[in-house]
């Protein structure tokens, strides 16, 4: 070897250059960065054991006990024997097969874990790979702990025939068991996940998180290519195009990925461990917030109510969140085509109890009402909402809803999508939903597009929040054809928080500080806080049978024949 060639070789251990930005990098650098171009960002594929390394608390992974033979069903012969591929990639990868699967701890919070590489036969899905995975799903099982699967592969195992197409099934199952069970599962995508792990365990896991970067679809760009001959749109199939077409959760960098999972970790455990029946934080204040009795409130004129319900400056559920709870890890996309901005939802906490929270999305600007479609939902809006509150119901976990919409969006896309079938869903689904549900209207509670988030054990209002059949403007127009007539509408829907007390539409009112929400918004998300706390807390005591049948009779009240009065339901 020449002195060049050796200087050359020196400088290659040291140097390398990224695959997306063509820069020049410090392989200590590159891998203080966590194998991600400090340039341009570029996320490199990881080997499984650094892709542990990098997630898991340090001295915590430990793999599962047993070891499975390989196969080789069909006997597969190419260029090479199928046993003569094994063999290389073993000796390539110093791995036994293409997942590595172990119990460790992140951020303290035990689970089990199966991690694929792509080093080995391309990540692909076989026999041995898909028994491996499985086991690790029936030990999270056995052990009552949440799963992780960390996907990278090409899909399907061609050289063991058929036999690969089957494990597909063969994992699906052990998640839904999982599912079944209450135990929290999550799929972390990886460049690339494809095929049949991408039409499998790699998305009907609870929550999945998509690394930035990551590529995913069940057919490749090129095979999609070659099959329709047309050209792909930029962006296809990457980690924001899964987003934004409402297939991911979350899109996460990954030096966050630690700090994403661990409320996921959290939740779980505490859903798993505690079975838990009170709210021990924070503590009752002296008197109770929610007001039961109309004769209580000021009574508001109804037009003015409406106008002080859709205030720019009233705190909107982003505001609430970030205010009234104590975290929240925001769950996006329907996981069929979108991801409506106009619904938030997600897991929130308010001190020790965990629990999802729901709730449409406005906004205080021009810009941001444009954004989240001034919170009118589409149906994928409310299709996300229902498989939020899925969730809910698996881990165990009450439901709040924060309701704030002028109504669901009136337009042509949405009825091509369904909308009428949407909300139909989701007041089918919320009537027997055996968890506590609190709905809680906070600013306008417009028509069907309201009451799809607000079939609930309680319903509670705002004091200057409006709940109505219809917009004022919209009654105005059909039974008065006269725009000028809108005040004169709202006064006679009764849309204000004394007329639906007196209905019993409203459970109990949550008082505003002088002036409105608007005023003070920290002192109106601390009155939120306490309502939901006292609201939430004799409803974690119900047994879940009793919650979906008193959540009926609620409802089966308000027939013209059974009697509804004026005197609001005592819901105690």
């Amino acid at each position: 070897m020449t002195a060049s060639t050796t200087a050359e070789t020196v400088a290659d251990q040291h140097w390398t250059r990224c695959r997306s930005c063509s820069a020049l990098l410090y392989r200590k650098r590159l891998r203080r960065n966590l194998d991600v171009c400090p340039e341009c960002g570029d996320h490199r594929r990881l080997p499984a054991p650094d892709r542990i390394r990098q997630l898991v608390d340090p001295s915590t992974f430990t793999p599962l006990p047993g070891d499975v033979a390989s196969v080789d069903p069909v006997e597969f012969v190419d260029s090479i024997s199928y046993p003569q591929r094994l063999a290389a990639a073993r000796s390539d990868t110093d791995l036994a097969e293409a997942v590595l699967c172990g119990e460790a701890r992140i951020d303290g919070h035990p689970l089990v874990l199966a991690v694929m590489d792509f080093r080995f036969l391309g990540g692909s899905l076989g026999a041995v790979v898909g028994e491996l995975i499985t086991r690790a799903a029936e030990r999270a099982l056995d052990r009552n702990l949440p799963l992780l699967l960390v996907t990278a592969s090409g899909g399907a195992r061609m050289q063991e025939g058929v036999l690969s197409l089957m494990q597909m099934a063969t994992v699906s199952q052990a998640v839904a068991a999982l599912r079944e069970a209450g135990l929290l599962t999550i799929s972390l995508i990886t460049d690339p996940t494809f095929g049949g792990v991408a039409a499998s365990f790699a998305t009907n896991t609870d929550v999945v998180m998509v690394e930035s970067g990551a590529r995913m679809g069940f057919a490749g760009p090129r095979v999609i290519h070659q099959t329709i001959r047309q050209p792909l749109p930029e962006g296809f199939q990457t980690a924001d195009f899964l987003l934004r077409h409402g297939q991911a959760d979350m899109v996460v960098e990954r030096w966050s990925l630690r700090s994403r999972l661990r409320p996921l970790l959290a939740t779980a455990h505490a859903a798993s461990s505690s079975g838990s029946t009170s709210l021990p934080e924070p503590p009752p204040p002296p008197q109770p917030v929610l007001i039961r009795d109309p004769a209580r409130l000021v009574e508001p004129d109804g037009w003015r109510a409406v106008q002080a319900a859709r205030h720019l400056d009233r705190p909107t559920t982003l505001d609430y969140l970030a205010t009234a709870f104590d975290g929240f890890t925001e769950l996006h996309g329907d996981r069929l085509a979108a991801d409506c901005p106009a619904i938030v939802a997600g897991l929130a906490r308010i001190a020790d109890q965990q629990m999802i929270v729901v709730g449409h999305q406005k906004g205080h600007h021009t810009k941001d009402l444009l954004a989240r479609n001034f919170g009118m939902p589409t149906p994928a809006g409310y299709r996300k909402a229902q498989r939020v509150m899925r969730l809910a119901v698996r881990l165990g976990l009450p439901i709040v809803t924060l309701v704030d919409t002028p109504g669901a969006y009136p337009g042509i896309e949405a009825e091509k999508h369904g909308q009428a079938a949407a909300i139909a869903d989701s007041i089918l689904a919320m009537t027997g939903l055996p968890v506590p549900i609190v709905a809680v209207v906070t600013g306008e509670g417009g028509s069907g597009g309201a009451l799809a988030l607000a079939v609930a054990d309680r319903v509670l209002m705002l004091q200057n929040a409006v709940y109505s059949v219809i917009s004022p403007e919209g009654c105005a127009a059909i039974l008065w054809n006269d725009p000028t007539a809108t005040p004169r509408a709202a006064r006679a829907l009764r849309v204000t928080a004394p007329d639906l007390l007196r209905l019993g539409v409203t459970d109990a009112v949550v008082p505003e500080p002088p002036g409105g929400a608007h005023e003070d918004p920290a002192a109106a998300a601390d009155l939120l806080r306490h309502a939901v706390v006292e609201a939430l807390g004799p409803l974690l005591r119900m047994p879940a049978e009793s919650l979906v049948r008193q959540r009926r009779l609620r409802f089966r009240r308000f027939g013209a024949g059974t009697g509804t009065t004026t005197t609001a339901v005592d819901p105690r």
